[in-house]
């Protein structure tokens, strides 16, 4: 009985310790295998990330050019009624018209061109048949959409619209366009990563539109031109047969040691393509780190028990935890950053016509559900603005602009206050704001009279309130526009400085 006890104790303990090596060998090879499948899925995830990342960010950045365009049409059909409602019957007055259309739309190259291709601006009149290739269809039915070319290399986007119907001064017009530039497209695309995303603008035959830099290998050539050699010239043909049918795609590259994967989206209408490029360092790095820190976590396990390996794992859990949360709020962190970048007037450092749109659509909501009961909207324009910029230069200008935002916000404290064009504000006035008005309105109206004297600034400013049967903030705008002209007006009979003078 004994050696039977000896040989069962004994069996037991061989057991235990070739069951202890056979479950550390099991862990150490399952591990080791484990750590170098990760490796080989991070590659594969690391191009399926990127894509999918990619794909989403050019989706949002082509949406919102064409929201831009899709909102230059809606303010030139604004911009056609109102020129229908005035009674023009010289060409000063027509020219006075698209001054006013350019303060109160924002359309800065509004146009119109009559049956004979004459084209008249705000200040002047061409022949534009040769300097448009609009006018050379023989019927405008719709709205057209083209790319031009001005002083050499430099793009605009045009956007016109037919008016058959539109009579002035006796004379038949048969279009109005608008011209965007290049550059106001880019500004509105650009955020800030430290150099981890790039975006571009494209042709269809891969020409760089807007001079951006997509990534060091492309930087801003021709993307077609520039990925020739870096892939396959199956892939290579097949993503040139896309651009040409506007078609959206995507490509990875390899170039020394920089892995490059590249999203593309077509704009509609534009004929224009929208290229955004990451570095799939930026994903497979941080992919990279976790599985080779599961590695050397794997390596210590050999020599540790079943139950330091579970406490081990479960440390890791909790700080890879606190990592996705770390990051996480630093992402939260940065999205708001960029929000704010992208709704901030950079000059003055209020709100800018991006963040009064949005600011526009959620209070047009509460409108139209009963929600705001009182509410004021006080427009600005600063005067003498272009006499400035013509007489001493943009940057006495630039200057005018802060010195007039400055005692805007100071007389409204309590106001939302918003840059919507260049030499307009709009300061929107609820609770505290809207009680106030009257005595802030008071207080600069005398300010600027005073400065009339003093040669400093001059804002002529008109208010209007929330009426019952308003649908919408534009309606009460519009009132508060027009009072503004009227107070501008007045200040001009006391002797302050109009455009001209």
């Amino acid at each position: 009985m004994k050696r039977k006890k000896r040989i069962t104790n004994r069996t037991l303990l061989l057991t235990a310790v070739i069951g202890s090596f056979l479950i550390m060998a099991m862990v150490t090879a399952n591990s080791i295998w484990s750590s170098n499948q990760t490796l080989l899925e991070t590659e594969e995830a690391v191009s399926a990330v990127s894509v999918f990342y990619l794909d989403t960010m050019a989706d949002r950045r082509a949406q919102t050019v064409s929201n831009q365009i899709s909102n230059e049409f809606d303010q030139m059909e604004k911009a056609l009624a109102f020129i229908r409602d005035e009674k023009i019957e010289s060409q000063e007055e027509l020219r006075d018209t698209l001054g006013k259309i350019r303060s109160l739309l924002s359309l800065n190259r509004f146009a119109l061109v009559d049956r004979n291709d004459i084209v008249y601006t705000q200040y002047t009149t061409y022949t534009g048949k040769s300097r448009h290739e609009f006018l050379s269809a023989k019927k405008m039915d719709d709205r057209i959409i083209s790319t031009v070319s001005l002083y050499g290399s430099s793009k605009q986007l045009c956007l016109a619209i037919p008016t058959p119907d539109l009579t002035i001064m006796g004379k038949s017009f048969k279009a109005c366009f608008v011209q965007i530039d290049i550059q106001d497209i880019i500004n509105l695309l650009a955020v800030d990563d430290q150099g981890r995303t790039y975006f571009a603008l494209y042709t269809k035959n891969g020409s760089n539109l807007s001079g951006t830099e997509l990534g060091p290998v492309i930087s801003n050539r021709n993307i077609l031109e520039a990925t020739k050699g870096l892939v396959s010239e199956e892939v290579w043909k097949e993503n040139c047969d896309r651009f040409a049918e506007d078609a959206r795609g995507s490509m990875t590259f390899s170039s020394g040691d920089v892995k490059g994967t590249m999203c593309y989206v077509p704009i509609p209408d534009t004929g224009w393509k929208l290229a955004v490029l990451i570095h799939e360092s930026v994903i497979s790095d941080q992919i990279r780190d976790i599985s080779e820190k599961n590695l050397s976590t794997s390596r210590n396990q050999i020599v540790l028990s079943l139950l330091a390996v579970l406490s081990l794992s479960s440390v890791l859990f909790l700080e890879l935890m606190a990592l996705s949360k770390d990051k996480l709020d630093a992402e939260k962190k940065t999205s708001k950053a960029f929000q704010t970048m992208a709704n901030t007037d950079s000059l003055t450092g209020v709100r800018n016509k991006h963040a009064y749109s949005e600011y526009e659509d959620a209070v047009d909501q509460k409108i139209q559900n009963h929600e705001i009961q009182a509410l004021a909207i006080v427009v600005c324009d600063i005067n003498s603005l272009k006499y400035v910029n013509d007489t001493q230069g943009h940057a006495a200008g630039d200057q005018l602009i802060k010195d007039a935002c400055a005692l805007i916000c100071e007389s409204f404290p309590h106001g939302a206050v918003f840059r919507v064009g260049g030499d307009e504000f709009v300061v929107i006035l609820q609770e505290k704001g809207y009680e106030t008005m009257d005595e802030a309105l008071g207080q600069l109206n005398k300010k600027v009279e005073e400065n009339i004297n003093e040669d400093g600034v001059v804002v002529a400013a008109g208010s209007s309130v929330l009426q019952p049967d308003d649908r919408q903030l534009c309606d009460v705008f519009t009132r508060a526009d027009h009072l503004m002209y009227e107070r501008k007006s007045k200040l001009k009979a006391l002797g302050a400085k109009t455009r001209e003078t």
